[in-house]
């Protein structure tokens, strides 16, 4: 079956204007979400305790625009009669907040884990978590920018970029349950187990949004 490509309704403009608002309220969560993952990073990795900090008061903004834009996108379904294609955009958005929502979520729980692992020397799986944070948010970058371009092909290749942060979990989950005769307590270990858990779940939802992409220009689910 061919995939038939969304566009809004010309003969509605008032709705079509109505999506397009919801698609701007969306970009800038987005943008707030990419914000606090940047702050989390740097509580992680810097060391920057003042980061951490700001991630509770970014945290509810991202909240107040997730509530916002499900109450926005019901009140159109049900006030506007939406075409079958616009309905799909309106599902996607829905789904789409709440991973951005998560990947907010997240990020303040790395800044509590940073919190928490500040009093202890760094790690030597470090360098490897690190690299797997700056992975994960460059897929949330692409795929905030496939929603920008409606980019279908831009929003599946998330699923292969997946790939590589889900193969460093695995690698550095592995350092951290063999590491033995470790010094001193166990919490900084467990703390980045926690950590790149996080990590691997900020990514499959950067997956998801890339597939909610895809979905909402073809109609299609992979």
């Amino acid at each position: 079956m061919k995939a038939v490509h969304y566009s809004p309704n010309p003969q509605r403009p008032e709705l079509a204007r109505a999506i397009r608002r919801l698609e701007r309220d969306v970009l800038r969560m987005g943008a707030l979400v990419e914000q606090s993952f940047r702050l989390s990073h740097q509580a992680l990795f810097a060391r920057n305790l003042t980061a951490a900090e700001e991630l509770p008061r970014l945290d509810k903004k991202i909240d107040r625009f997730y509530r916002q834009i499900e109450s926005d996108c019901t009140a159109i379904m049900t006030l506007q009669a939406p075409t079958a294609q616009d309905l799909r955009c309106l599902s996607a958005f829905m789904q789409l907040v709440r991973d951005l929502e998560r990947i907010g979520d997240y990020a303040e729980d790395l800044a509590e884990i940073a919190i928490k692992i500040f009093p202890y020397a760094p790690h030597s799986s470090m360098p490897d978590i690190e690299a797997m944070s700056l992975h994960a948010q460059s897929m949330l970058a692409t795929s905030l920018k496939a929603l920008g371009d409606l980019d279908e092909a831009g929003g599946r290749r998330l699923k292969h970029l997946d790939d590589t942060v889900d193969d460093a979990y695995d690698r550095v989950y592995q350092t951290l349950a063999q590491q033995r005769d470790v010094p001193g307590v166990v919490e900084p270990i467990v703390l980045l187990a926690l950590a790149i858990r996080c990590l691997e779940r900020m990514a499959d939802h950067a997956t998801n949004i890339g597939q909610r992409v895809a979905y909402i220009v073809t109609g299609q689910r992979s």
